[in-house]
């Protein structure tokens, strides 16, 4: 399993939940290697809003549905 034994942040466990890697969602939000695998290990990161759009849009190609309080506890979050 992916991830085991790993601290994964809501959007780790979320990829590895739908068996996409980092360097999928790399691809796909044209966010780099070093930022994506900083949003996915560390759960504590809050990336600039830049980077949550181009990351929610990525993974609105897999859950349509998904916005930004799914994966951050941002108390003024933005519509993205």
């Amino acid at each position: 399993m992916w991830g085991s034994g790993k601290k994964r942040s809501k959007v780790g466990k979320f990829i590895d939940k739908q068996g996409y890697s980092q360097e999928d969602l790399c691809a796909a939000s044209k966010i780099s290697r070093n930022t994506i695998s900083k949003i996915c290990n560390d759960p504590d990161y809050i990336p600039s809003r830049s980077t949550m759009k181009k990351l929610l849009n990525a993974i609105r190609k897999i859950k349509p549905a998904a916005e930004v309080k799914d994966f951050w506890n941002v108390k003024d979050y933005w519509d993205i």
